[in-house]
C-alpha cells in the first residue's frame, strides 16, 4: 500500500484536527508528537512553519500547566511519598537542580522522560517563575525545530527505502528507537559528568 497516498488522504481531509492533536499531544508527550508532525510535513500534508507554531504553543501550555499543577500538589500533598520519588528522580537526572535550576530545567528538555518530572517538580519546589519560564521557552525554541526536523528526516529516509506502509512504519520505528537510545546514552553520560564534577568539588 502506498504510504503517501494513505496518510495524505486521511490528514488532508482533517488538517485542522491534525494541528489540534499536535497542540494537545505536546502537553502529554512531546517527542512522539513532534516527530509525527515532522513526518507529516515531509509528506506535504502539514505546513512546517504552522506545525512548528502549534508545537511551540503546546510546549508552552505544558510549561504553564505543569508548573501550576506542581504548586497545587505542593499545597495538597506536601511530603507525599510520590514526590519523594520525583525528587530522587529529578536529582538523579539533573543533580545540580537546587544550585542551578535554570540550566537544569533547560537541559531536562533534551532528556526524554525528564522534562515532565522537572516541570512538575519546579512548581512543587516553587522555583522562581520568571527564571523557570525563561529556561523553558529558550529550551523549547531550540528543541521544537530540532525534533520536528528529525521527524522530517525520518520520513525522508524511510521513503528512500520503501513506500509500503508497513515497511515505512518499521523504518521510522527503528529510527525512533535509535534516537531514544542515543538520547538515553547522552542523559547517562550527563549524569556521570555531573557526579564526577560534584565528586571533585567534595
Amino acid at each position: 500500500m502506498d504510504v503517501v497516498n494513505l496518510i495524505t488522504g486521511i490528514v488532508e481531509n482533517h488538517q485542522i484536527w491534525a494541528y489540534i492533536i499536535i497542540l494537545f499531544g505536546m502537553v502529554i508527550e512531546g517527542e512522539v508528537t513532534a516527530i509525527s508532525a515532522g513526518i507529516l510535513t515531509h509528506l506535504g500534508v502539514l505546513s512546517f512553519p504552522v506545525a512548528l507554531v502549534f508545537i511551540f504553543l503546546g510546549g508552552l501550555g505544558k510549561t504553564i500547566l505543569g508548573y501550576a499543577l506542581g504548586q497545587y500538589l505542593h499545597r495538597r500533598f506536601n511530603s507525599n511519598k510520590f514526590f519523594m520519588y520525583v525528587k530522587k528522580k529529578v536529582e538523579s537526572v539533573v543533580p545540580r537542580f537546587k544550585e542551578k535550576p535554570f540550566w537544569s530545567i533547560f537541559i531536562s528538555k533534551f532528556i526524554i522522560g525528564a522534562n515532565h518530572l522537572v516541570i512538575l517538580y519546579s512548581g512543587y519546589e516553587g522555583v522562581n517563575y520568571r527564571k523557570y519560564l525563561k529556561a523553558e521557552i529558550l529550551a523549547t525554541a531550540i528543541w521544537a525545530p530540532t525534533v520536528l526536523s528529525l521527524g522530517y528526516f525520518f520520513s525522508y529516509t524511510a521513503l528512500q527505502v520503501s513506500r509500503d506502509i508497513w515497511q515505512f512504519s518499521m523504518i521510522v520505528l527503528i529510527l525512533f528507537i535509535l534516537f531514544v537510545a542515543f538520547d538515553k546514552l547522552a542523559g547517562i553520560l550527563y549524569e556521570f559528568f555531573e557526579e564526577y564534577k560534584n565528586g571533585r568539588k567534595n
